[in-house]
């Protein structure tokens, strides 16, 4: 397993297709996955430290766990099947560990608001990471100041 950190989400240009951007801890690999605009949203929220009147799904979670003494230990991007990433929550309460399965973006969304540390299986990011020299900083750069104005509505599609 690599340790991961999270480069932000963005909106995948002309598809209008949000993606959450990790990268390597120690490394130069960044694993791009698309999201659903919610959960794009509800990333972009916590990582902006935006508290909403109500509670959000994955802040209802986070609330549940915390009431429930569960510490949510890492979540794992553990295989991408026929395209479709999935992910697993590690947890453990008074010496009982679970692991639950999830989808990358709920385990994001939840990793982000616990502070818990994310990781990725090393076939994964084999299969799907994207490399990113050190010298394409400038672009690594133009992501982050995009990232800094970003703001929920950038995710939310047109009305149906």
């Amino acid at each position: 397993m690599i340790e991961m950190t999270l480069a932000g989400v963005r909106v995948e240009l002309p598809s209008n297709q949000p993606i959450v951007l990790l990268k390597e801890r120690e490394g130069e690999r960044f694993l791009p996955i698309w999201i659903g605009a919610a959960e794009a949203a509800a990333i972009s929220l916590a990582l902006q430290g935006i508290a909403t009147p109500r509670p959000m799904t994955h802040d209802l979670l986070k609330n549940i766990l915390e009431e429930m003494t569960v510490q949510v230990d890492r979540i794992v991007i553990t295989e991408l099947r026929e395209g479709t990433f999935f992910a697993v929550i590690n947890m453990h309460r008074n010496g009982t560990a679970w692991e639950i399965s999830s989808r990358p973006s709920d385990a994001i969304a939840l990793a982000v608001r616990v502070n818990a540390p994310i990781f990725a299986d090393e076939d994964v990011l084999s299969e799907a990471s994207i490399l990113i020299p050190s010298d394409e900083e400038e672009e690594v750069e133009k992501f982050r100041e995009f990232l800094e104005n970003v703001t929920p509505e950038d995710f939310e599609g047109p009305a149906a």
